[in-house]
């Protein structure tokens, strides 16, 4: 029996309706009224009106304290996390994880981690594709390319939304999450779609290579090679793009000074020894951390010293850059302050009625060490 047929004393004042009143009039779940309110673009049009309708005849009013008992009680925001990869050093992530966690909690919200998931173990049978981001399975529509995740904690009404850190439009969870019209904001611009519409941070990448370029031009060097990532890495070619502009606008080759390979030690060290060979560089401006070890290796294995022989620049400013002997030149993302920004978008995002600012875009630093070297001039 529900609260509504329950008999009042006389003079007894009428108690407020609840979600569970609501849910019970308009014969839908209580979730399915906790999504009306909380997040409508969850719902059909048709079980939407129906909802409102119920909650418009009893009068349902609901309030920050009470919805908060209803649904999501610890206002949990979801982050997909992956693996570190072996052979690198980069620790960026880490970093913007724990700012992300403290900048939440202070805002009233807690982040709760999930890891990149795979295909269902049955995903070797039939599975024609329905949508470009969804196979049907048997009876069961679920996300590929690791959405599943994003899929199960949307489906339980886990968490209010998502932080991505993974932002090209196609990037299959990404495609989903707009498909299903979740709520999420983004660590990175969206590359193939300057219209996205909806909320990023991102760090200047190019800006911030230029930043190494120019300190190394200034520093005497005219010879600067650049070791990155792959062509197909938006990001590696953002930060490319910097080196090119700085060289260019002081009207140095770049002919013969670049090399594209994975983000690993063992490939900015194979590239930093061709690139040594083959087009004699005085300095190395490197598209990560992780390459810019690379270049340390070689320039050990051939007796050079990192700063005194050969100047060299990574990205990212991780760990290793500030220990490493003689410390590692290295540009640094303010991912404190790309938490700061993330958590405003989400307090936007999920506010009633809800608001997407333009996308925002940060400037990183070059925290300079003794991998730079003196100053030639």
């Amino acid at each position: 029996m529900s609260r509504m047929a329950h008999p009042r004393l006389p003079g007894q004042p009428k108690p407020p309706p609840t979600l569970a009143d609501v849910a019970e009039l308009a014969g839908v779940s209580r979730q399915t009224v906790s999504n009306a309110v909380n997040n409508p673009d969850l719902l059909r049009a048709d079980t939407l009106a129906r909802v409102q309708q119920a909650i418009q005849q009893l009068g349902y009013l609901p309030n920050r304290a009470a919805r908060n008992l209803r649904t999501r009680a610890s206002h949990l925001i979801g982050l997909r996390i992956q693996p570190v990869q072996e052979g690198t050093a980069n620790a960026l992530m880490d970093r913007f994880v724990h700012a992300l966690v403290d900048t939440s909690r202070e805002a009233g919200y807690h982040i709760l981690l999930f890891t990149a998931d795979t295909k269902p173990a049955d995903s070797d049978a039939a599975a024609p594709v329905v949508d470009p981001a969804v196979a049907r399975l048997g009876d069961t529509v679920a996300p590929v390319d690791g959405a599943a995740g994003y899929d199960d904690l949307l489906r339980s009404t886990a968490v209010d939304a998502f932080v991505v850190t993974d932002t090209y439009v196609s990037n299959p969870p990404v495609a989903w999450l707009r498909e299903r019209r979740a709520p999420f904001v983004a660590f990175g611009r969206p590359w193939d779609d300057p219209d996205a519409r909806h909320p990023w941070v991102d760090v200047d990448g190019a800006a911030g290579a230029e930043l190494a370029t120019t300190h190394l031009i200034e520093k005497g060097h005219t010879r600067i090679a650049w070791i990155g990532w792959r062509k197909d890495s938006w990001i590696g070619e953002d930060r490319r793009s910097g080196w090119v502009r700085a060289m260019r606008e002081r009207g140095l080759s770049t002919t013969g000074m670049a090399s594209r390979v994975e983000d690993t030690v063992a490939s900015g060290r194979t590239a930093a020894a061709h690139l040594l060979d083959e087009a004699r560089p005085t300095a190395f401006v490197c598209a990560s951390d992780t390459l810019a070890m690379g270049v340390f290796h070689t320039l050990n294995e051939r007796g050079l010293r990192p700063g005194d022989d050969v100047a060299v620049v990574g990205f990212d400013d991780s760990q290793v850059a500030q220990t490493v002997p003689p410390g590692l030149t290295s540009v640094r993302q303010p991912v404190e302050q790309v938490a700061a920004e993330l958590v405003k978008a989400l307090e936007a995002l999920l506010a009633h009625p809800s608001y997407v600012g333009p996308g925002v875009m940060l400037t990183p630093t070059l925290h300079v060490r003794g991998s730079s070297g003196p100053d030639l001039r």
